[in-house]
């Protein structure tokens, strides 16, 4: 309370002094001592504009203080002004906005350092009325879409209108979907799009975030080659363990001097048991040997429609036997350059893998369809089979992982190999009434 009061007694004390002195100088004018009585009156004078000066300076500092919390400005410092004990509580509001703004600036700095690491493109909006600002674009997405950072959205339209059309035309709604761009006048890249909106302190703000194909394709492999591992190690312990419990059975048995009959039927159901399971591991070895060791496929110039009634011939009896109705729908001829061989094994395992799904159908249908778009050659089987279960759909193309008692659980995966060493692709799309899978190869 008596800091705050303070200047209330200099103001006063001031005051004092100037009214003292003006009675001073009324006074000795009234006694005729002129000079003496200018001198009192010229103190007085000085006196009065000191005071101005003080009050003057006393509001423009809280003037100014006021002024730079108003305009966030923190850079000024205060603490020079410590004797303006009646500010205090306003300085120390500055000081602690101050601390505010550094702590806010330096969460800031860390956020967009860590959103300028991250290998995925990023753009964030904010709205004003009813216009869009780029709010934060991070490096990768300028790096590689070669885009400036902007601040506006039509600048950023400019410069890359494939994708903002998209957005616009989703009404800047959630959505999650993959997308085709055109980068610099570049082929088209194939990107994975999420967005979000969101709003806090009625600020308005749209969160782009763009994934290569490429990356998550390699982010699906690395799981890939850990569900590998899992499976390897599964087989081979299934076949180690009991090995390894019969060969100490076999060992301590071998150690006695006499051996009963229990005993040599015994050993001889050890050894029985060691025998097919290593066969069972050779069996192993060797299908990981065949996916690993794919030959590089002897390209020739095949006819499509063709290559396909081929391989329904070949699977034709089974289909007889299961009353499974094949129809090629391929009604035009398209030569394409592939290994026959490695391509006819693809089709075989594919119409092998619809065989299998048709097994508890009253319906058994298998429609082979292609279809040409942007230099690719799209060949697509579909059946009314029991389709892919949901929580397998992740496995499908895991080596080894199959569903069918006598699978051995490599066709898909082999096929996938097959495709892509052709520079192409394979996919499946799980609907209601069956599985559709799609071979994707260049012309």
């Amino acid at each position: 309370m008596f800091k705050n009061q303070k200047i209330y007694h200099l103001l006063f004390f001031r005051l004092i002094l100037i009214l003292s002195s003006v009675g001073l100088s009324v006074f000795l004018f009234s006694r005729a001592l002129v000079y003496t009585g200018l001198f009192s009156a010229f103190i007085s004078f000085l006196f009065l504009v000191e005071m101005f000066l003080f009050l003057r300076n006393a509001f423009l500092l809280y003037d100014r203080t006021i002024a730079s919390i108003l305009q966030n400005d923190f850079s000024s410092d205060f603490s020079k002004h410590k004797s303006y004990h009646n500010y205090s509580s306003l300085f120390q509001l500055y000081g602690k906005l101050k601390e505010k703004q550094h702590e806010q600036l330096s969460r800031d700095i860390i956020y967009r350092s860590i959103l300028n690491n991250i290998e995925t493109g990023i753009i964030i909006l904010q709205k004003e009325n009813s216009d869009w600002n780029i709010f934060l674009m991070n490096d990768y997405f300028s790096k590689h879409f070669a885009v400036p950072k902007v601040s506006k959205w039509h600048y950023l339209k400019n410069q890359l209108p494939s994708l903002c059309e998209i957005i616009e035309a989703q009404g800047f709604q959630e959505m999650k979907h993959s997308l085709q761009i055109r980068v610099n006048k570049q082929d088209t890249q194939t990107f994975i799009i999420q967005t979000s909106a969101t709003k806090t302190f009625d600020q308005e703000y749209y969160i782009i975030l763009l994934d290569s194909i490429q990356k998550v394709v390699e982010k699906k492999e690395k799981e890939a080659w850990v569900n590998l591992m899992k499976v390897i190690s599964h087989e081979l312990l299934n076949s180690l363990t009991p090995i390894r419990s019969l060969s100490q059975n076999l060992n301590e048995l071998v150690q006695q001097d006499n051996l009963s009959a229990e005993d040599l039927e015994d050993i001889k159901q050890s050894v029985a048991t060691m025998h097919n399971r290593s066969n069972h591991l050779q069996e192993f070895v060797e299908s990981y040997r065949k996916l690993a060791m794919l030959p590089s496929p002897k390209k020739e110039k095949t006819e499509l429609s063709e290559l396909v009634e081929n391989c329904i011939k070949i699977m034709q009896p089974l289909f007889k036997k299961e009353n499974i109705t094949v129809t090629n729908a391929i009604n035009f001829k398209r030569w394409i350059m592939v290994d026959s061989n490695q391509m006819e094994q693809v089709f075989i395992n594919l119409l092998t893998n619809s065989m299998y799904a048709l097994e508890e159908k009253a319906i058994k249908e298998i429609t082979i369809s292609a279809e040409v778009k942007e230099k690719r050659i799209y060949l697509i089987i579909t059946d009314t089979g029991t389709g892919i279960d949901a929580e397998i759909e992740d496995k499908v193309f895991l080596p080894f992982f199959t569903t069918r008692k006598d699978g051995a659980g490599i066709g898909l995966t082999l096929s996938k190999n097959i495709i892509e060493a052709h520079g192409g692709y394979l996919a499946f799309e799980n609907g209601e009434n069956g599985t559709k899978f799609t071979v994707c190869l260049l012309e």
